[in-house]
């Protein structure tokens, strides 16, 4: 679908749905839990759903209530199952090591970009623990069981790996070890993970780099759980607001959540926006806007509706350490620098990050979403700094993340440049 925005800054109150990464967390440990419970959360988007169907495949239940889910847990696993995982790598990564916890046979659908993006090291660490696995185009076939023992990754790839063994290690009959290797990248999403396990009830014990996981361990998920709102999603909206000068406000947020993407209140405050931060809520203005450089390594979503906002600030703004990018729903350096060049900006693109000289405005023009949500949504943001229209192609794969995005932009009222 091709959508048309017109330019200039917004203002305005947006209401931000539920984390899509907490609600993976707190789905998986519903599901392996005793007793049914209930998560409270605002809104749905297509990853959610995979994880929905990948649990109820396994023998689970989700049914949707009036403000949110209904999970009754797995009873006796299947011995063989067929999981479709849309695009969604956390879906994957969380619940392939759980599969051979569990040991289910399974044959995995894939979609987009992720029958491409690597498995390794977390393939080979699980074939050495029990499990077999085949990749046959956009098919991936596992098998066997995986045993208690001690497992090791690096720290410098997806904290997904870490985060889908620390899931499934509590499941077996023996205790384990996980050790990670080297400065570890993401660290706040493995928080998310331990936060959600010790809300569950499942016992780890992290001495450095080593976690010390019990087996034989049983989850028992809150009756009730509220899933807190989405700084990812929130940050489109944020930086929108450092563009106006009446200002952004979203809602639903949590100050002390443990999201990475928390960061882009600290990120904007540096870029020299204004913010006021409550409790559930942060509002943000246009200050006067220059140039920073940027580690992109915790923030990795963060990269291209930051750049975006670089592009409108006065200086040089450089991003690095984000090589991992080119491994996402597209090549996010790539496809970041091709919508800004497309827009009129000023952009060079490195092996591990991007160059870009900021200006007051820019010129507007056609942009291609290439399939990624967070290129279609910053698309979005870009336009409120831009003299003429910014046409979107491929606007409707923000459903992803985000499938009310759209509506909720249109919600914002324009502002005085």
């Amino acid at each position: 679908m091709t959508r048309t925005v017109a330019p200039g800054p917004r203002a305005g109150v947006i209401q931000i749905p539920a984390s899509k990464s907490q609600a993976h967390r707190m789905l998986i440990c519903a599901a392996l839990s005793r007793e049914p419970s209930r998560l409270i959360l605002d809104g749905f988007s297509a990853d959610i759903e995979a994880t929905m169907q990948c649990l109820e495949a396994l023998g689970a239940r989700c049914e949707e209530t009036a403000n949110g889910l209904s999970v009754t847990p797995v009873g006796v696993c299947p011995a063989q199952a067929r999981l479709d995982v849309g695009e969604s790598g956390s879906t994957l990564r969380f619940l392939l090591p759980v599969l051979g916890a569990l040991g289910v046979q399974a044959e995995i659908r894939m979609h987009g970009r992720l029958p491409e993006r690597p498995l390794s090291p977390l393939w080979e660490v699980l074939e050495a623990h029990g499990m077999r696995l085949q990749q046959d185009g956009t098919i991936l076939h596992t098998d066997g069981q995986l045993i208690a023992g001690d497992y090791s990754l690096p720290g410098n790839v997806s904290s997904q790996f870490i985060s889908g063994l620390l899931f499934a290690l509590p499941l077996l009959g023996g205790n384990s070890t996980l050790t990670v290797t080297g400065a570890l990248q993401s660290a706040r999403y493995v928080s998310m993970t331990e936060q959600a396990l010790a809300e569950a009830g499942i016992l780890t014990k992290k001495d450095g780099p080593v976690w010390q996981i019990g087996g034989g361990q049983r989850y028992a998920s809150p009756a009730v759980q509220t899933v807190e709102g989405d700084w990812s999603n929130a940050a489109f909206f944020l930086c929108m607001g450092a563009l106006s000068a009446t200002g952004v406000t979203v809602t639903g947020l949590n100050s002390t959540s443990l999201q990475a993407d928390r960061a882009i209140t600290e990120i904007l405050v540096r870029f020299g926006a204004e913010l006021t931060v409550s409790e559930d809520a942060v509002t943000v203005r246009r200050g006067v806007l220059h140039g920073i450089t940027l580690d992109a390594g915790p923030i990795p979503d963060l990269v291209p509706v930051v750049s975006c906002l670089a592009a409108l600030c006065d200086g040089e703004t450089r991003v690095e350490n984000a090589a991992r990018l080119r491994l996402k729903e597209s090549d996010r350096l790539q496809t970041t620098a091709a919508l800004l060049s497309a827009l009129g900006g000023s952009v060079r693109e490195l092996p591990d990050g991007l160059i870009i000289s900021g200006r007051g405005r820019l010129s507007g023009g056609t942009a291609d979403a290439c399939g990624d949500h967070r290129i279609a949504m910053s698309a979005a943001m870009a336009a409120c700094g831009c003299e003429g229209p910014v046409t979107v192609s491929g606007s409707e794969c923000v459903a992803k993340s985000y499938p009310a995005f759209w509506e909720d932009f249109a919600s914002l009222k324009e502002d005085a440049v």
